[in-house]
């Protein structure tokens, strides 16, 4: 087990890792719509490349989620592993509508020797989601 100070120092190395092995500007939060962001998640057991709708007004929350939904077929052809969840929790116990493709290998934030694989998972996966966002920009802010 880690201490808590040696957790945060091992996720702050994976990610600095990530950044100078994969340097390129990513969309992520940059999309110019409140509470819908891209992400990449990484924890001790898990990774994936995530859409976030989490506006803090949940009526907007649902209609971006609804407008995402009618997309489901364009993003599945992209995308097709692909998941969507209305009800996603995060370990905060905020619950958040999550649109993800989880990393499907042997990963631990925790275990240096399973990154290098998760990283490249990450640039093969985001690209999509970059592409798919920027694609359907229009019909996505269109609430």
């Amino acid at each position: 087990m880690f201490s808590k100070e040696e957790a945060a120092l091992l996720r702050k190395e994976f990610w600095t890792s990530f950044g100078k092995s994969f340097p390129r500007k990513w969309l992520l939060y940059n999309t110019q719509v409140k509470g819908f962001s891209l992400k990449f998640v990484a924890d001790r057991k898990n990774a994936a490349v995530c859409i976030d709708i989490e506006n803090p007004d949940e009526l907007v929350n649902l209609l971006y989620y609804d407008q995402m939904l009618s997309l489901k077929v364009l993003l599945e052809t992209d995308i097709p592993q692909i998941i969507f969840n209305d009800e996603f929790e995060l370990d905060s116990g905020k619950t958040i509508h999550r649109i993800y493709v989880p990393f499907e290998g042997k990963f631990s934030i925790h275990n240096k020797n399973t990154w290098r694989t998760c990283f490249e998972f990450f640039v093969e996966t985001m690209p999509k989601f970059e592409s798919f966002y920027h694609e359907y920009e229009d019909i996505i802010k269109n609430i």
